[in-house]
């Protein structure tokens, strides 16, 4: 079975090798690299399958190296690694296609359960057409739900996403706060109000089976249960 390949971009050189013998103890297959001009020559000639990038770096920064690879690839999950606490840093991250976003200091247990993540979502994203919720069937290629034989009901893009997300963490709590980064932008007040109208659009929409249950986890998320 081959191994995952990961493209590690770090330019602090202790950090980056521990990442990388942390990693490859877990099987995966790490390039290291220490700028993003060197990231990006890497990402092109290697195909890796996921990349961990770190924001302040040389010569390239991650945000900047993100935009480019986006141009041509907007499947391929990104993580972000940053010493920088700054909300609109994050908003930032999220906005130009990154996936997921690790403040400094972490462990390296969490950065694993992030890769892991990101690497289970994108393998149900690509080889499921359709994903069945019991009665229902969904597309989130084509933003679209059925209830058995009844007619197809048209999803808006964030109502599908949310769905996806929500069955990613199937019978765990979906995090509020990242949901709405990632889908809104920004986890203000007015984009959470947002997202509990999107919630209760869900709910209705699901309503033909009573099975399934869209929880709200107070101060946390939500959490799909069936």
């Amino acid at each position: 079975m081959s191994k995952i390949k990961i493209l590690l971009a770090e330019d602090e050189t202790a950090l980056g090798q521990i990442i990388k013998e942390s990693l490859e103890t877990r099987n995966f297959d790490v390039l290291l690299c220490e700028n993003g001009e060197e990231a990006l020559k890497i990402y092109k000639e290697e195909n890796p399958e996921l990349l961990v990038l770190d924001v302040m770096m040389p010569k390239k920064d991650g945000f900047t190296l993100a935009k480019e690879i986006r141009i041509e690839n907007d499947e391929i999950p990104i993580i972000f690694l940053t010493a920088k606490s700054q909300s609109q840093d994050v908003v930032e991250g999220f906005t130009i296609g990154g996936n997921d976003y690790l403040k400094k200091p972490f462990s390296i247990e969490e950065l694993i359960v992030r890769i892991n993540n990101l690497l289970n979502r994108t393998k149900l994203q690509k080889t499921t057409e359709v994903i069945h919720i019991n009665n229902y069937t969904f597309s989130l290629t084509k933003q679209t739900l059925r209830f058995e034989n009844d007619e197809i009901v048209q999803l808006t893009h964030r109502e599908a996403h949310l769905l996806f997300h929500l069955l990613n963490n199937r019978n765990k709590v979906l995090d509020r706060s990242l949901i709405l980064k990632k889908l809104w932008g920004d986890d203000d007040f007015f984009n959470a109000r947002s997202m509990d109208v999107f919630i209760s659009k869900l709910r209705k929409k699901l309503k033909q089976d009573e099975a399934i249950q869209i929880i709200n986890v107070r101060g946390f998320g939500y959490k799909m249960v069936y």
